[in-house]
């Protein structure tokens, strides 16, 4: 049964975004809203980034103005590695079946994280796009960012320029530092263009991984919580190493292997693995 209209798989490719309701259920929502308060319990012991990925950086990252009285905890690097909840949302969630009607059927897991903005907190994304971080040999792929809480235009939303995927891939580089966000005539330039992406919990953001995309702080005092799954085609092949390593990177998530690689023509900058727990370290150097 299809999960997406002929007008919504339509609209992806024009616009490269959309958001749809009920990509997960309560029960799925409980459990991994259940294991985040619990990380969260967790940071309020630590006053610097903490645990650790496959390639030994923190898999925890905290906001700087995280505390034990007020925390931020604000990424949480391959929640699959440490959660049966998330790991089963997204082997078996309807949000992986929405992306495989969009570039399958056949499509494989790339990496995820949770980016949450608790209420109150500094945390801003600035403008990018997720391509220029994970290259691959083609760009079928998809973000999917799941709404764990109400996503509301106070607590931070996610900001598309709608169309952007089909335009060029720019340069994430300013005065020859590597900082993770476009300078700054694009991103007012994509300022301009921005539709929020707001809805219920359990509502999902399908995200074409070309598309320019920025993020506000939570000026409220509800959560914005998301968990984030890159996923592509299985004949895309990535071209630099992973940000989030996973020991799931890799893994099939619907059709089958076709032992292929395809390419598209594309030439950009070479991106960086951030040396700290996640790429708000790189965008705070701009």
């Amino acid at each position: 049964m299809a999960c997406l209209t002929d007008t919504q798989i339509e609209r992806f490719r024009e616009e490269g975004c959309i958001t749809v309701e009920g990509a997960a259920t309560a029960q799925q929502l409980s459990e991994m809203r259940r294991d985040f308060s619990q990380w969260v319990e967790q940071s309020r012991d630590h006053d610097a980034p903490f645990g650790e990925m496959l390639d030994g950086r923190p898999r925890f990252d905290i906001d700087p103005d995280h505390s034990a009285e007020r925390p931020s905890l604000r990424r949480v690097a391959s929640p699959t590695e440490l959660s049966d909840a998330y790991l089963n949302v997204l082997k078996t969630g309807a949000m992986t079946d929405m992306v495989a009607e969009l570039i399958g059927p056949d499509i494989k897991f790339h990496h995820s994280k949770i980016n949450s903005k608790l209420p109150h907190t500094s945390t801003t994304v600035k403008w990018h796009q997720d391509f220029t971080f994970d290259p691959h040999s083609n760009d079928d792929l998809v973000t999917a960012l799941l709404f764990l809480d109400d996503v509301t235009e106070e607590n931070g939303p996610l900001m598309v320029a709608p169309g952007s995927h089909r335009g060029p891939l720019l340069s994430l580089r300013q005065n020859g530092v590597f900082t993770g966000a476009v300078n700054e005539m694009e991103a007012n330039r994509f300022e301009r263009q921005s539709v929020k992406q707001t809805g219920p919990a359990g509502a999902v953001c399908l995200m074409h991984s070309r598309v320019a995309h920025a993020s506000t702080r939570n000026r409220s005092a509800r959560p914005r919580t998301l968990f984030i799954a890159a996923i592509s085609a299985t004949d895309a092949v990535p071209l630099a190493p992973i940000a989030v390593p996973s020991v799931h990177a890799g893994m099939m998530l619907r059709g089958r292997d076709t032992g292929r690689i395809r390419s598209v023509a594309f030439e950009m900058e070479t991106p960086e693995i951030p040396d700290g727990a996640s790429f708000f370290t790189q965008q705070a150097a701009m």
